[in-house]
């Protein structure tokens, strides 16, 4: 066979080997993200009502058929959910009326044996009156709450279900003192409320979260649980803090004699800590922290306001004191046109941002440029390209020049300018 006829390959590219590793590179790490958002990743918390919720009620009853030990075991959990929750003297028929739901926290069914911890829920309407439960609640303002998990040697809270996050979506806190406002962690809010978002103190990123969940503060209910063997038993130490800063406002310790034994364990602690957080709110300690305000709500101290208002006071008062001079003949001088102010515009604006200080450091930067009237950011990308929106008063030219004033190297893209320093 000639030579020539037989074809010849080329020598493979160095670069195309290192193309395909850029690609599978980015391939690898664009679905680690989209298996931390894809799925059925969250846990929505339930509906909270105003309805009395009695929680721990064991029984152990026989019955003639599993159905027949079940209602009678429903029934007596009723009655001792009633004197538990010190209800008066009543028949039972009308103790049964007022329940509205028979909660199953665990229950074993036998031929004829049924034994359970159950909870039950009486109608706010019906049994408030009877319990007490009919006055007005005083509430706290919307609190985000993000429940940290310490366990098996990993830090988790939206990242990945978890058994510390089911028991604070399952807690009816219709008549909690606390508003919590509780997370899903479906979709990106396990890409953002991650275990370490809570280490973080930049006031910043904090508003902006709570921004977003119509939260006025935040609280952090903390649980570390330790196993002493496999399947033996579990200790758990839980901590109420709030606030960016972690503040502490009270700890416990509960175990759990098995793992079977672990939801229950966690249901009471987020009970304790429902306590914890509602006499810190109602003892005055459980405020929102006013770094966490924005300039528009920032209020003055009474004190300081005062000294203000005196120093206004006194400034005015020579002119009011000075004598008015006598009319003169001459005539009244014409009024001289006033230039109009520039009319606020708003504007979007990338800058790059390769780490959190990044963020604060530019906003400061751009919030001071002369004719700014209001900086926010919009999108945050730490690594990456973060978006703001800036008000200010005058056109596109303007803010440009007020950018170089400030050391910024400004130009245009397509909807908006980037800047670069």
């Amino acid at each position: 066979m000639n030579s020539s006829m037989i074809p010849l390959r080329r020598p493979a590219s160095p670069l195309s080997g290192l193309a395909l590793l850029i690609v599978l590179a980015f391939l690898l790490i664009a679905g680690v993200v989209w298996a931390q958002v894809a799925g059925d990743r969250g846990i929505p918390p339930i509906a909270s009502s105003t309805d009395i919720q009695v929680t721990g009620i064991h029984v152990n009853v026989e019955g003639d058929s599993p159905q027949d030990a079940r209602e009678k075991g429903w029934r007596e959990a009723q009655i001792l959910a009633w004197k538990k929750a010190g209800g008066p003297d009543l028949p039972d028929e009308r103790i049964e009326s007022m329940a509205a739901a028979v909660v199953v926290e665990q229950e074993q069914i036998g031929p004829r044996r049924y034994i359970a911890d159950l909870g039950v829920i009486f109608d706010h309407t019906r049994a408030g009156g009877l319990l007490g439960g009919e006055g007005e609640i005083r509430r706290s303002p919307p609190l985000l709450t993000l429940p940290e998990l310490y366990a098996g040697g990993t830090q988790t809270m939206f990242e990945e279900r978890n058994p510390w996050q089911r028991a604070w979506a399952e807690f009816q806190a219709g008549r909690s003192a606390i508003d919590y406002v509780r997370p899903t962690g479906a979709g990106g809010e396990s890409l953002l409320l991650t275990a370490g978002q809570t280490d973080r103190r930049s006031r910043l990123w904090w508003n902006e979260i709570l921004d977003q969940f119509g939260a006025a503060d935040v609280i952090m209910p903390v649980a570390h649980l330790r196993w002493e063997w496999p399947g033996g038993p579990v200790t758990g130490e839980f901590t109420a803090r709030y606030g960016p800063d972690h503040r502490y406002l009270g700890s416990f310790t509960l175990q759990a004699p098995n793992q079977r034994q672990v939801g229950p364990m966690l249901e009471q602690a987020v009970r304790r800590l429902d306590a914890i957080y509602a006499r810190a709110f109602q003892d005055g300690r459980l405020e929102p922290d006013p770094t966490l305000a924005t300039i528009e709500q920032v209020k003055l101290d009474p004190e300081i306001q005062a000294l203000i208002e005196q120093g206004r006071r006194a400034e005015e008062a020579p002119v009011r004191a000075a004598p008015r001079p006598a009319p003169a003949s001459t005539p009244a001088p014409q009024p001289t046109p006033s230039t109009p102010e520039p009319q606020a515009t708003g504007f979007t604006i990338q800058f790059a941002t390769p780490d959190s200080a990044s963020v604060e450091a530019a906003l400061a930067s751009i919030r001071g440029a002369p004719g700014v009237q209001g900086v926010a950011t919009t999108n945050v990308a730490v690594g990456g390209t973060s978006t703001m929106r800036v008000t200010f008063g005058g056109d596109l030219s303007g803010l440009i020049a007020a950018l170089r004033s400030r050391g910024w190297s400004v130009g245009q893209t397509g909807n908006g300018l980037y800047a670069t320093r």
